[in-house]
């Protein structure tokens, strides 16, 4: 199978300089917490502000950034944004700065993708992917209290100048192609409830499964890199094979290894699968509302930070045993299949 074939429209240069940010924002976000932030005696009232704006902000981020048109000098400020938190000596202050840069960074590289992704989600799986290998590092180097600062921010500066000098087009300058919103091509908005609560499933299964065996050897590296391959093939399979079958495949598989994933390897496995679907749950609110992709971009991040609350005001998890992993599978499942038999009927392709 042919690059191009995969990604007609997206030019490989603006993917990549997007992913390889990705990773770094993520990366620099999580050693500023975890290192600098983490003596605060209100670290966790930074963590729940940092999480906040990152998240929640990007609606209403999204929706100027929509109407703007700017979308990598967005990303490039949102890079730039996280490189300054370093520098802001109060610790809250430094948390929503840091916050507001990731909401930014993500909008503007997310929007670009989704531009350039239509028809396509292999482009949407690569740009998401690496962001938590960058989380996972970052937070296990931040607790370490070994990496220099400078770590978080040179590369970051680096790669927000990169972004400004690849994606500005001669005779364009850094306008992009955000389309504007049209009644005929929006379909019912009320589909974007079942894909919000899919998003919420999936960031509160994030912040409650646990696998005894996570501890042992280096499951816990394989863990993160099942989850963010996981992304990255969700997004080839879709274009494979379609969104529906590859929702079906991957969400049944999940549903039946988590029965198993009391061992290392049908755990492993399960992760993977799982997530999957994240790509083809951005293709799907892009075809939904095609003239808003920064505010529905948004609305799914939202349903982030609505699955992470429960964990962070310390309610008892939901997920008491392995069999509740399969159902959050299933239902996430119904969900999705709810909304392609929406698209369906409004003529996208599933």
């Amino acid at each position: 199978m042919q690059l191009i074939h995969i990604l007609p429209t997206m030019n490989p240069k603006h993917l990549t300089i997007y992913s390889i940010a990705h990773f770094l924002v993520d990366f620099s976000c999580a050693l500023l917490l975890f290192g600098s932030l983490s003596a605060s005696p209100d670290f966790a009232l930074c963590v729940l502000f940092y999480n906040f704006c990152a998240f929640a902000l990007q609606m209403p981020f999204g929706l100027l950034a929509d109407s703007w048109n700017r979308n990598s000098i967005v990303a490039a400020v949102g890079c730039f944004l996280v490189a300054l938190a370093y520098f802001v000596p109060f610790p809250m202050l430094t948390a929503i700065i840091a916050g507001m840069g990731n909401a930014l960074f993500h909008l503007g590289g997310g929007i670009d993708t989704l531009n350039h992704s239509e028809k396509k989600a292999t482009a949407l799986g690569i740009f998401v992917s690496p962001g938590a290998i960058g989380l996972y590092l970052g937070t296990l180097w931040g607790k370490s209290g070994t990496v220099s600062v400078w770590l978080g921010i040179i590369p970051l500066i680096l790669v927000g100048l990169l972004i400004l000098l690849i994606c500005r087009q001669p005779g364009k300058g850094f306008t992009s192609e955000n389309a504007l919103v049209s009644p005929d091509t929006v379909i019912s908005a009320k589909w974007l409830i079942p894909l919000f609560l899919v998003v919420v499933l999936r960031s509160y299964m994030g912040m409650n499964q646990q696998f005894a065996w996570k501890s042992e050897g280096s499951w816990a590296w394989i863990l993160i890199f099942a989850l963010a391959l996981g992304k990255m093939a969700g997004g080839i399979l879709m274009d494979r094979m379609g969104a529906r079958k590859a929702s079906l495949y991957t969400l049944i598989g999940a549903a039946i290894l988590y029965l198993l994933s009391g061992h290392p390897i049908p755990g492993v496995l399960s992760v993977f699968l799982f997530n999957m679907t994240m790509p083809v749950t951005l293709w799907a609110v892009a075809k939904i509302t095609p003239g808003m992709k920064g505010f529905t971009f948004g609305l799914l991040t939202f349903a982030l930070f609505i699955g992470y609350l429960p964990s962070a005001v310390g309610a008892p998890s939901l997920l008491t045993d392995y069999w509740t992993y399969s159902v959050i599978a299933v239902l996430s499942l119904a969900l999705l299949l709810m909304v392609y038999k929406a698209l369906h009927k409004g003529g996208v392709s599933c």
